[in-house]
């Protein structure tokens, strides 16, 4: 289990770097960061209603993926659960999913999302900047042509979603 954690850590690490230069788009290495989330993240029991509930990904807003969010996670399972993905456009089905991507086009609604999920163990994912600072648990964000994130811990703790120590290392830590 180490070694495939570490293996995760470096996967990340080289996506991260491709990125920055330019060989792949920022949304394969979003969708990839989103697929590798739910291996970095342990959720409460609770969040899961059987021990092989797909881990639900879903795309609040505009999706600026595409197909690239659904091929990436096509055929891939975690811990015996699938992965599966769904645009969602009201905040209240946010409670319904595991991960949530808040697209930039809902910039305005983020109170409205965040007050949604406020009690479910769900890890909430923007790409805007104050997203994290507002109560969001992981951000996107872009330096020079490359993909980095932040993650405000009290917010996933409060969520009570225990983020690896390795996904903290590659992630610039905020305190809102």
């Amino acid at each position: 289990m180490l070694a495939t954690r570490h293996s995760q850590a470096a996967f990340l690490g080289v996506l991260w770097t491709a990125c920055a230069w330019g060989q792949i788009d920022e949304y394969q290495v979003k969708a990839a960061f989103l697929y590798n989330f739910a291996k970095f993240v342990r959720w409460p029991e609770r969040a899961f209603s059987s021990p092989t509930e797909p881990i639900s990904i879903c795309v609040f807003g505009r999706n600026p993926f595409g197909r690239t969010l659904e091929q990436t996670v096509a055929g891939k399972e975690f811990g015996g659960r699938a992965f599966l993905v769904r645009s969602i456009a009201d905040p209240q089905d946010a409670c319904r999913c595991h991960i949530v991507f808040v697209s930039s086009s809902e910039k305005k609604r983020i109170a409205a999302i965040l007050s949604a999920v406020q009690t479910s163990s769900v890890l909430t994912v923007g790409e805007f900047p104050g997203f994290a600072g507002q109560g969001g648990a992981v951000n996107f964000k872009l330096e020079d042509g490359a993909v980095h994130f932040e993650i405000n811990l009290e917010a996933a703790r409060l969520k009570e979603l225990d983020i690896s120590s390795k996904l903290l290392s590659l992630a610039t830590v905020i305190k809102p």
